[in-house]
């Protein structure tokens, strides 16, 4: 890891990162880690990046901005049906960082390594010349050929999701307009539950081998519901959308405010894992995710055609949505 001039960089490596490290990694000290994949599986890798003021607020606690970084790429090794097994870290800092702030992310890293055992292999620190800058490559593995691709549905298909659908998306727009009616009919319970959705993303790690034994297809819900699902299907297949588990919180804000429906269904951040299954594989990916103590909601069927799945809204109209996911750019 390469460091920030204003303290050296093998003093910040070690104070703060060396004790997240694990096995191959030799304590930081060198350039390079080493990953052995358990014998007869295959690898998994993903990377995403997360920008301050982009991802998350600037002045957000640093220990959930690390456990946001490194959980939407955990989300994305569980929805492959993976097991985690190590992260790399690029950490860009902006000018005004302060060693208070990178004990806080430190803390809040390994507190959400240790939770999902996924250790820190090593990567590298740098001045960003701007906004922060967190890049987390995270590895997992499954058994050989046993991966659970995004674009392998198939006609007639069930499309199930786990947990609830919107709680991040209104827990950004409640930061945004603490004052607005829909949020103020929420008791402080609720406002706390989306709040905490959006700050902190729960990857579904154990759904992961439900996913891998039964899952004709699967991917993490980070753009959005209606975008997501439409990147899944691709061309030739839509689908007919029902009821999308809500939460408490969420269902009363949508009563509150009925056009919240839109946010809800494409805003992001979710981080559910959304999946497609045989029907007669259905209830026995229910009962796995059950015992598990993961929700998982059956939310419709894949059909063939074209366009953007349709969603059947409360008085019984199928609706659609143009934009159906958060765009980075």
């Amino acid at each position: 890891m390469a460091g920030p001039d204003r303290a050296s960089e093998e003093g910040l490596i070690a104070r703060y990162f060396a004790p997240l490290a694990g096995p191959g990694a030799d304590g930081l000290r060198d350039d390079a880690a080493t990953l052995t994949p358990t014998p007869g599986h295959d690898l998994v890798v993903t990377a995403d990046v997360v920008v301050a003021g982009i991802h998350y607020f600037s002045d957000d606690p640093p220990a959930s901005i690390a456990r946001k970084a490194l959980g939407v790429n955990l989300s994305d090794i569980a929805a492959k049906g993976a097991v985690p097994r190590g992260f790399l870290l690029t950490l860009a800092l902006p000018d005004d960082w302060t060693e208070a702030w990178l004990a806080g992310f430190s803390e809040g890293l390994g507190a959400a390594a240790d939770e999902a055992g996924c250790p820190l292999l090593g990567g590298d620190t740098v001045r960003s010349g701007g906004p922060a800058l967190i890049g987390v490559t995270a590895f997992g593995e499954v058994p050989s050929g046993g991966i659970v691709r995004r674009g392998t549905a198939r006609v007639g298909d069930r499309i199930c999701v786990s947990g609830t659908i919107g709680d991040a998306a209104l827990g950004l727009r409640l930061r945004l307009e603490p004052e607005a009616a829909w949020a103020t009919s929420l008791d402080p319970a609720q406002q706390a539950l989306l709040a905490d959705r959006y700050l902190h993303p729960r990857p579904r790690l154990a759904l992961a081998a439900a996913i891998r034994r039964h899952a004709s297809a699967a991917m993490d819900v980070s753009d959005g519901l209606a975008g997501d699902l439409a990147k899944m299907l691709g061309a030739g297949r839509t689908a007919r959308i029902g009821t999308v588990p809500l939460s408490e919180a969420a269902a009363r804000a949508r009563d509150a405010e009925p056009g919240l429906i839109e946010p809800i269904l494409t805003g992001g951040d979710d981080y559910e894992i959304l999946c497609t299954v045989a029907p007669e594989t259905l209830d026995a990916l229910l009962a796995e995710a059950a015992q598990a103590g993961i929700p998982l909601t059956a939310i419709g069927t894949v059909t063939s055609g074209d366009g953007p799945p349709g969603f059947e809204m409360g008085d019984g109209t199928a609706r659609v949505f143009a934009a159906g996911a958060f765009s980075h750019f």
